[in-house]
């Protein structure tokens, strides 16, 4: 995502963050978008539902917004008068990924209302299975955590099991904060690179994943099948940060994990993996997903 601010002086505050929030979520140069006519509201007035419309989005409004979650970007409008502005929202639970006009420090009860960009025909919508990656990565570490919120132990190596998770893990019983059995719930992967991106790196008890990887693309995995050692498994759909991560850490980390969480994937064999093993898309194993007929 790109993160852009919006300041003209002959705006309305409220207008000018609508119009940089848009521009953030659709990864386009504010100057790109119409302004609208005075006197008009941006998410509710002709001219911005119109533009929208010529690039076949819509914007749906959210009926409870003070609770309402979404695995990706939606905009909240906040505060009355002067301070009425609107932020970028993100994540399942939601919390503020950018402020434009603010300072992010927005609490949930504040967002009084709500939209989420959507495709008018998400047929003709949806993005392409992404290639699978030709890099084959290793296991750099094992975190098992009993329950929810239980602190993350090191293990060298542990037992994986077909569509519930890893023997010991919360995911594996039903214990963790989010349901099991559902698709892409037994196994959580994140990128070494990416832990290490953040000062102090981000540790196991903040970024709460099974599986640390090194050398390997994870967001490239999803819809494919894959092997971690002896093990198949296959990429579910990312693993984007919500406030229950956040929580966790203890520090401002939602908005810079925003697509690179990770990953969720489903396992599809029993078998021992270890740290050290290799990780590596099997050719040709993908499945009816994301993108695919």
């Amino acid at each position: 995502m790109r993160y852009v601010r919006h300041r003209d002086p002959g705006q309305p505050r409220s207008i000018a963050s609508f119009i940089a929030c848009l521009a953030s979520v659709l990864e386009l140069d504010p100057a790109q978008l119409p302004g609208p006519a005075p006197g008009e509201d941006g998410p509710s007035g002709w001219t911005l539902t119109r533009w929208l419309g010529g690039l076949g989005i819509g914007l749906v409004a959210v009926s409870a917004p003070e609770a309402f979650t979404w695995p990706g970007p939606w905009i909240g409008r906040v505060g009355a008068g002067e301070t009425e502005r609107c932020v970028v929202m993100y994540g399942v639970p939601s919390g503020v990924i950018w402020d434009p006009a603010g300072d992010g420090e927005v609490p949930r009860a504040a967002v009084r209302e709500g939209w989420v960009l959507a495709a008018t025909d998400i047929a003709l919508a949806r993005p392409p299975l992404p290639p699978a990656p030709e890099a084959v990565g290793r296991l750099e570490a094992i975190w098992l955590a009993p329950a929810a919120g239980e602190p993350a132990r090191a293990v060298p190596r542990v037992r994986a099991l077909p569509g519930l998770g890893l023997e010991g893990d919360r995911h594996a019983v039903g214990q963790g904060t989010f349901p099991s059995g559902p698709p892409g719930s037994a196994l959580t992967l994140i990128e070494a690179e990416v832990c290490a991106s953040f000062a102090p790196p981000l540790g196991p008890d903040e970024h709460r994943r099974n599986l640390v990887t090194r050398g390997i693309a994870l967001n490239q995995l999803v819809g494919h099948v894959f092997t971690i050692g002896p093990v198949r498994a296959r990429g579910a759909r990312l693993c984007e940060p919500c406030t229950v991560m956040q929580g966790y850490a203890g520090r401002a980390v939602l908005r810079d994990l925003v697509h690179r969480g990770g990953l969720r994937a489903d396992i599809l064999d029993a078998g021992e993996i270890a740290v050290g093993d290799e990780i590596g898309a099997v050719a040709g194993g993908t499945h009816a997903g994301r993108g695919t007929p």
